[in-house]
């Protein structure tokens, strides 16, 4: 008999974990799958068009509140996790619930999951969310350019749309993003790579998503999302940490796993953090994976017109993600009103509406800060509505793209980015420099 199964994830891993192991595995039949962190991804189904030949009528989405109930009602022999950026606490308290139930509770590992490419693979990853791969990615994109390498970044999932028309997708314009409605989230992790004339893939089929960008590049670039593994087998893994959240590293799911098998660890914001977290992210680091390539690395701010924000009382806005299940407190949106003499903070919790009152509720830990929530048309107006009735000077935009183009703000507004600085030797062109010589066609 078939075991019965519920994948249990956030609208990316999950999928992925059922098209490379489970859609046509006989010995298993999917029941459901359940959602979390992501609004508005529950009571929708996985579509037969992805499901395959085995699931005719596509698979049932729930909330994953509701998976005690899911485990007795549908008879459940296994649950697989598929979810990233929690605790090791979190997993366990998880598997425990799970196995209370009666019910398996595994993991699946790279063996089974992740896919080999024809074309050299480097892998960008992380220890939490937030540490800094975006702009590592971008760095590592302009070397390979510069090498005259052709670069196609494919980014982790978030297909929080239509899934039928999301099975691959491309981008390599502005307009491709209008014509997918992409939300601000998908925005955040597409523009910037636009924006450097970078072809990006993403969707939710990542075996055939593999096979269109192999056709057009010398190198794929996978830009990982959260702290979860690569969806393909890396010839080069580099993993970011982050010194402000030290510890972190050993203490999160599958972060530690991407530590314990990275190449080269990029260990960025040393400019903000205290000498003490580095060195103890330096002596976890040697603990668990002594053979990895060490690199110090700062994150800078710039800033478009400081004059908006000296003596000024500000309303912050920084990256959403970062903030909720990333679980930081601040970002360079803060570090730019200290550092730019802002006269106040303005909180703007009390202004919120509608998801945003709910995401503050959820994450107390946002505090004065607003989350850049956009996962959805409705979510996206709600996020303009709050920011509009908060009383303040100047908006400080801090997400990795200019939220003035998808909302409109009714007060001054200045952004601030940040790029990664290397400041140790060897650093990642000496690196790339090696491993273009192993790599060369």
């Amino acid at each position: 008999m078939r075991k019965r199964v519920i994948i249990i994830g956030a609208a990316g891993r999950d999928f992925h974990n059922f098209n490379v192991y489970f859609r046509d595995n006989k010995d298993y039949e999917i029941v459901a799958f359940t959602a979390t962190q992501i609004p508005d991804i529950a009571g929708r189904r996985y579509p037969k068009e992805l499901s395959g030949n085995l699931y005719p009528d596509g698979i049932p989405i729930y909330e994953e509140t509701k998976l005690k109930s899911l485990i007795k009602d549908l008879n459940v022999d296994i649950v697989v996790f598929s979810y990233s950026d929690v605790s090791h606490n979190y997993v366990m308290h998880k598997a425990s619930e799970v196995l209370a139930c009666g019910a398996d509770f595994i993991l699946l590992g790279p063996k089974n999951t992740m896919l080999k490419s024809k074309k050299p693979v480097i892998a960008i990853c992380a220890v939490r969310t937030g540490s800094g791969k975006s702009q590592t990615t971008r760095y590592v994109s302009d070397i390979l350019k510069a090498h005259n390498k052709k670069v196609v970044v494919i980014r982790h999932p978030m297909p929080y749309g239509d899934l039928r028309k999301q099975i691959c997708q491309r981008f390599e314009t502005y307009e491709d993003m209008d014509d997918a409605n992409c939300t601000i989230e998908e925005r955040e992790e597409y523009e910037p790579h636009i924006k450097n004339n970078t072809v990006v893939y993403a969707g939710v089929d990542y075996g055939e998503i593999l096979k269109q960008a192999e056709k057009e590049a010398d190198i794929i670039l996978w830009d990982g999302g959260n702290n979860d593994l690569s969806f393909y087998n890396p010839d080069l893994l580099i993993v970011v940490a982050d010194p402000l959240r030290a510890g972190h590293e050993l203490l999160y799911y599958p972060g530690e796993t991407n530590l314990r098998m990275a190449h080269v660890v990029v260990i960025n914001k040393i400019d903000s953090a205290k000498s003490a977290d580095i060195e103890k992210v330096k002596g976890n680091i040697k603990n668990v994976n002594p053979e990895a390539e060490v690199i110090l690395a700062e994150s800078p701010i710039s800033v478009g017109d400081p004059s908006l924000i000296k003596g000024k009382n500000v309303l912050v806005i920084e990256d959403g993600p970062t903030l909720t299940h990333g679980g930081m407190e601040y970002g360079a949106g803060i570090v730019a009103a200290k550092q730019f003499s802002a006269k106040s903070i303005i909180s703007p919790r009390k202004y919120a509406v509608g998801s945003i009152i709910e995401t503050y509720s959820k994450y107390s830990n946002t505090r004065e800060i607003l989350p850049a929530m956009g996962y959805g048309e409705r979510q996206i107006r709600e996020l303009e509505q709050t920011i509009n009735k908060t009383p303040c000077d100047t908006v400080i935009i801090a997400t990795p793209i200019d939220l003035g183009k998808v909302l409109k703000i009714d007060k001054p507004s200045t952004r601030v980015t940040y790029e990664l600085k290397e400041i140790s030797k060897p650093d990642l062109e000496e690196i790339l420099s090696s491993w273009f010589i192993v790599h060369s066609s």
